[in-house]
């Protein structure tokens, strides 16, 4: 896989320019912990989904360039395709077991750098968290990346341009980077689904009740296409010492 240019590096800093400057602007923007992500070194960044702005957001938010997985989708169109490639961007055949997308994955932190995923798979039609697809669990197992949880709040009400003039307070809450492990063994569907939920779980404790959704404390259900088995018991350890 290639990693991207000189040139895609360049697109995604002035995107990310234009979209902090827009940001601190328009809109009531703030970001809670600064700092908490690691300056070098594989990482990745989770957070929930609820509007077409969050990448952005989380771009203008991060210190660190962010590679992002996107779905299919949005690489369809040749504007889009532009875009996207442009940021180093590469898409992911939800639904499907995408081998190709998630070599790209593992070779984009092995070689260091930042990959930006939501969990959830695509954004929802309202501000309630989804159950989360177990891909992200997947990556992190075999490559042994710490995850960074992020919290985005707000950016529901940027539907068009036009709305950056109500000024709307966006929210972006960063937790402390943490480590999925699970005990020796094969890595079954039932310890992929736990260690999704955990990630999850980090990400539902840095939003108000109100956006935790599936999450919320006590709502959670066992996953009804998966055996329930006694839990896998599954750890973190923070990066921060």
């Amino acid at each position: 896989m290639r990693m991207p240019s000189w040139g895609s590096w360049l697109a995604y800093d002035v995107v990310k320019l234009t979209a902090w400057c827009l940001l601190r602007t328009f809109c009531q923007w703030e970001v809670k912990g600064k700092g908490l992500a690691a300056p070098e070194g594989p990482l990745i960044v989770v957070s929930n989904h609820i509007s077409a702005a969050d990448p952005f957001v989380l771009a203008a938010s991060q210190p660190r360039r962010i590679i992002f997985m996107g779905k299919e989708e949005l690489f369809r169109s040749l504007l889009g395709r532009m875009l996207y490639r442009s940021l180093g961007a590469f898409p992911v055949r939800r639904g499907y077991h995408d081998r190709k997308a998630l070599r790209r994955a593992s070779k984009v932190l092995e070689r260091g750098h930042v990959l930006g995923m939501f969990p959830e798979g695509t954004r929802g039609s309202d501000i309630y968290m989804k159950r989360g697809h177990v891909g992200t669990a997947l990556i992190a197992l075999r490559v042994g990346a710490p995850l960074l949880p992020v919290g985005i709040t707000g950016t529901e009400n940027l539907k068009g341009i036009g709305d950056l003039f109500r000024r709307p307070r966006i929210t972006v809450n960063i937790g402390e980077p943490f480590y999925l492990t699970t005990p020796p063994g094969k890595l079954t569907a039932a310890r992929l689904s736990e260690a999704t939920d955990l990630i999850m779980e980090h990400i539902a404790a840095l939003l108000p009740e109100s956006y935790q959704g599936v999450y919320r404390s006590g709502a959670l259900r066992p996953r009804q296409s998966e055996p329930t088995l006694a839990p896998a018991r599954f750890h973190h350890r923070s990066t921060t010492g």
